[in-house]
């Protein structure tokens, strides 16, 4: 079977063992994050031939399964590889949506730029995750908080050990029933302060989504973990210790004069979709948002002198999240016992509300997809 999404046609090829209604059912009622997945997936290849012309082709979907890959597939040794989170949400009248897809597609191609990887025509991205989302539409949950995630991905296929880009490419994606990112109520969350590591450096990957970025995060991560944090905040040392960013999100400082605060981008924080969109909300509401650099001492000093009222963290798999604390060794920053504040709240409930179609979509950010 044959289907156009965007001008693309995807062939069809349907699992033959698919989730029964009564498997799919019992994953829906609890599904975490990130720990099931659909019954397909959606895929572009990419190559180069001998003349040297590259291009996109075989867009189709396939039943969800394991990829087999040649053990010198560069991806596996010099690590090109991208990647792309957003969600699908299911509305009160049963249709489904996703949020700003065209802004994923273009950060996509910004991070296949700095990794060397070839540029996917927009219409592929759209095409593919409208394509999975058609025919794994019964994957949408419905539940309050809950959404389909999808992950866009695209790695380096060619097998070769020579250190230069590669000339076999293979887009892809791949979807998994979501619920809370943290788990349970909504409440303020801890944070702790890497002072040993950092995420990226000047002229490196930050501002690609990558899998270096993410894998160079996680020993932070692990030691906040073991000290009864949920996530870990990145600073730039060589900065006057200026705030850069959390392990998977962005950070928001609500000042006590009703505006919000959040670091500029500089080449080594990356630039947010979540974070985009909070900032034009915001500025919906009638805040002044700045965008600029925040050190350490002065998220420490905001909060003792009541100048920093609230701060949250954001991006596509949390939404918004309120930090509670700030700590490691020797800082405390913030209470155990805060609640999520107003503001954090309100930009929240907009944001959502906008998502999945229980506000006005004035921006025209919503892309149906069933």
């Amino acid at each position: 079977m044959t289907q156009t999404a965007h001008g693309v046609e995807f062939t069809r090829q349907p699992s033959e063992n698919p989730k029964s209604a009564e498997e799919r059912a019992a994953i829906l009622a609890n599904p975490g994050f990130g720990n099931y997945f659909t019954d397909h997936t959606a895929i572009v290849d990419y190559s180069v031939d001998a003349d040297g012309n590259g291009g996109w082709h075989d867009a189709r979907i396939e039943p969800y399964g394991p990829i087999v890959l040649d053990p010198s597939a560069a991806v596996f040794h010099y690590g090109q590889e991208i990647f792309e989170g957003l969600k699908a949400y299911r509305h009160a009248d049963g249709s489904v949506w996703t949020f700003r897809p065209e802004a994923n597609a273009a950060r996509l191609n910004k991070s296949a730029r700095r990794l060397a990887l070839p540029e996917l025509p927009a219409e592929y991205f759209l095409g593919a995750i409208r394509e999975l989302v058609a025919v794994d539409k019964e994957w949408v949950p419905a539940g309050d908080g809950e959404a389909l995630y999808l992950r866009p991905f695209m790695i380096a296929t060619e097998a070769f050990l020579g250190v230069r880009a590669a000339r076999e490419v293979s887009f892809r994606v791949i979807a998994s029933p979501a619920g809370n990112y943290f788990g349970g109520e909504l409440k303020p969350v801890s944070i702790w302060i890497s002072r040993q590591y950092a995420r990226a450096g000047r002229g490196g990957t930050g501002d690609a989504k990558c899998g270096g970025n993410y894998a160079a995060s996680l020993i932070a991560q692990q030691e906040a973990e073991a000290n009864g944090c949920k996530q870990v905040l990145f600073l730039d040392q060589a900065n006057d210790n200026a705030v850069e960013e959390l392990g998977g999100m962005n950070v928001f400082f609500v000042m006590k004069d009703g505006s919000l605060a959040t670091p500029a981008l500089t080449g080594t924080i990356l630039e947010g979709v979540t974070r985009m969109s909070v900032i034009q909300v915001a500025k919906d509401m009638g805040r002044e948002v700045s965008e600029r650099k925040i050190t350490l001492d002065e998220w420490r000093d905001g909060v003792a002198s009541g100048d920093i009222t609230e701060v949250f963290a954001c991006g596509t798999a949390a939404v918004i999240t309120p930090i509670g604390v700030l700590k490691d060794t020797t800082e405390f920053i913030g209470s155990e016992d805060a609640k999520a504040g107003e503001t954090t709240m309100a930009i929240r409930e907009k944001l959502l509300g906008i998502q999945t179609g229980a506000e006005p979509d004035t921006h025209g950010w919503l892309t149906r997809l069933a």
